[in-house]
């Protein structure tokens, strides 16, 4: 796998209309790998710095990225950096990890995904995707970014989108290796296209 490091300028008019429609980010990153791959899973996490409010995008991908194809007119602040990447895990292994996902259940009736707004059921739920991935929780800190709201464009149509986003910071112990590297790889719950999923792992 490959993870690249894109440090945004703020002040660029499309830099500032993909942080406020983020699937716009997805489509712009997408250019960066050849067209066989087009479909892959492609993961990213924009984190912003907050004593200077410059935003660096995370990207993580199967296949190396082409950055050269992003705009020119001073989109990034310093060139684009890439490495690849194995996880090599191990049972037991203790890992600080990092997680901007977007906490949902589905209602019995209408099957429609319902954002959850108490602490307790985020940190329930990330307990239940640790069980599915191969992960348990040793600590948790949770980190509430509240409601995003944007305008989709596809095919000419517009529709409103609405998510929570909750970030989640801490220590995890690995249960099931093979399991937590597909879930690495996949990327963790849903609206992966707007910037949730990504699990970040380091040493503890």
């Amino acid at each position: 796998m490959y993870l690249s490091r894109l440090i945004l300028n703020p002040r660029n008019r499309q830099v500032r209309s993909e942080l406020a429609c983020p699937y716009e980010m997805h489509r712009t990153l997408a250019h960066a790998f050849v067209e066989e791959y087009a479909d892959e899973r492609v993961l990213y996490r924009v984190d912003v710095e907050r004593r200077t409010g410059v935003p660096t995008v995370l990207v993580q991908s199967l296949t190396e990225p082409d950055w050269s194809v992003l705009p020119h007119d001073r989109y990034l602040l310093e060139p684009a950096g890439s490495k690849s990447f194995a996880l090599g895990l191990s049972q037991g292994q203790l890992l600080s990890f990092r997680l901007r996902a977007n906490p949902v259940k589905r209602e019995n009736q209408s099957r429609q995904r319902q954002g959850l707004l108490q602490e307790e059921d985020q940190r329930a739920w990330l307990d239940r995707q640790g069980e599915r991935c191969g992960f348990q929780v040793v600590r948790c800190h949770v980190i509430p970014e509240g409601l995003q709201e944007f305008l989709r464009r596809s095919h000419g149509d517009e529709r409103k989108v609405t998510l929570l986003s909750v970030r989640f910071e801490g220590l995890l112990q690995v249960t099931d290796p093979d399991a937590l590297s597909t879930a690495v790889s996949d990327g963790i719950g849903p609206a992966k296209a707007f910037g949730f999923g990504l699990l970040s792992l380091a040493r503890a």
